[in-house]
C-alpha cells in the first residue's frame, strides 16, 4: 500500500476536531433568578458532489468510466449545559456509483444512517475537548440495514489554542470495522496574514484568502473515509462467496478549489470542483482490494448553516 494515502486516510477519521468548529466555552455562572428565553441553538450542513468517469482495478478486473453522486444531510443541536455544549443530531451519508455490467464485485450503493451524540467542553481557556460518537447503520440500501450493519465509530480530540491566529488540533479516531480500528490524526490553523488562512485540519485541508468580508477563496484537498457492510447475499450473487456480509472501507480523496460565499450571518454556500485523484474499495477482511486506477474530474455545492 502505498504511503501517503494511507497517511492521509489516517487522519480523515478525527473529522470533527477543527479547530474553529467548536463554539466558544465560557466557565458557568451562578444563575440569577430569573426566567431566560428559550434559546434553540445548532447547526446544518447540505452537501451534494458529482464525480466523473473514474477507474479502479483488481487483478484483471478493471471497473472502467464509473460516476458516483454523493449526498450529505447532517443536523446538529448544540444546547449549552453547565458542563459544555452537547451536540445531539442525525446524518444520513450515500454513495452513488452507476458501474457498468454490476461493477464486477463492487456495491453500486454505500450509505449511513446515524445518530451524532457527543460533548464540546473545555479543560482550560486553551484547551478545548470534543468526545462524539456517531452510533448508526452502515450499510448499502435501507432495506438491509439491521444488527449487523450496526456499528459506533467515534473521536475524541481537543484544540490547543496557542494564540488568536494559532490553534494546534490532536485526536484519535476509532472505528472497529476499519482495516485500521484506532487512528491518530491532527492539523493546524494558522492565520498568516489578515486575508489568508492556513486551515490544515484534515479532513478538509486548505488555504484559505479572503477577498471581501462575505467571499473567501480556498484551494486544498478534500478526505472520506468510512466502512460499510454488504448484505449476507452480495458474494454470492458477484461470484465470490467471501463478500457475503463483508465489511468494505471506502476511501477518497479530492484535490480542488472554489469559492466560499456568506449569504447572511448564519448561512454559506460553497461551490467547489477539481480532481478526486484517488479512490480505493477495500474488503480488507477478505483480501478483495479494488485499488485507484485513474482519477476523474468533480463539482460539488454545500450548504452550511448555524442558528
Amino acid at each position: 500500500m502505498k504511503t501517503w494515502p494511507f497517511l492521509l486516510f489516517t487522519f480523515a477519521f478525527v473529522s470533527p476536531l477543527l479547530a474553529g468548529d467548536a463554539k466558544e466555552i465560557t466557565p458557568p455562572t451562578v444563575p440569577e433568578a430569573v426566567e431566560e428565553p428559550f434559546n434553540f441553538s445548532g447547526e446544518f450542513e447540505i452537501d451534494q458532489a458529482y464525480l466523473g468517469n473514474g477507474e479502479v482495478a483488481r487483478g484483471a478486473r478493471d471497473v472502467k468510466d464509473f460516476n458516483e453522486y454523493y449526498s450529505n444531510l447532517l443536523f446538529v443541536y448544540t444546547p449549552r449545559v453547565s458542563f459544555g455544549i452537547l451536540r445531539l443530531g442525525g446524518q444520513w451519508e450515500r454513495y452513488s456509483f452507476d458501474f457498468p455490467n454490476g461493477g464486477a464485485q463492487l456495491p453500486n450503493t454505500l450509505q449511513a444512517t446515524n445518530a451524532i451524540v457527543g460533548l464540546d467542553t473545555k479543560f482550560s481557556d486553551s484547551i478545548l475537548v470534543r468526545l462524539e460518537a456517531q452510533p448508526g447503520f452502515y450499510g448499502t440500501t435501507f432495506d438491509h440495514f439491521d444488527g449487523n450493519t450496526f456499528n459506533v465509530p467515534f473521536v475524541l480530540g481537543g484544540t490547543y489554542i496557542y494564540s488568536p491566529d494559532l490553534q494546534l488540533v490532536l485526536g484519535v479516531g476509532v472505528n472497529l470495522q476499519s482495516h485500521y480500528p484506532v487512528l491518530p490524526g491532527g492539523g493546524i490553523r494558522w492565520k498568516l496574514a489578515p486575508d489568508w488562512l492556513l486551515n490544515f485540519v484534515l479532513p478538509t485541508p486548505r488555504i484559505e484568502y479572503q477577498v471581501s468580508r462575505n467571499a473567501t477563496l480556498f484551494v486544498g484537498a478534500d478526505v472520506k473515509a468510512n466502512s460499510f457492510r454488504v448484505d449476507d447475499r452480495f458474494g454470492s450473487s458477484h461470484g465470490y462467496n467471501a463478500l457475503n456480509n463483508a465489511w468494505l472501507n471506502y476511501d477518497e480523496l479530492r484535490t480542488g478549489g472554489g469559492l466560499e460565499w456568506k449569504l447572511s450571518s448564519s448561512l454559506t454556500v460553497t461551490f467547489e470542483g477539481g480532481y478526486a485523484a484517488y479512490r480505493q474499495f477495500d474488503f480488507h477482511r477478505t483480501d478483495a482490494r479494488y485499488h485507484n486506477e485513474s482519477g476523474s474530474p468533480y463539482g460539488a455545492i454545500r450548504f452550511r448553516g448555524e442558528f
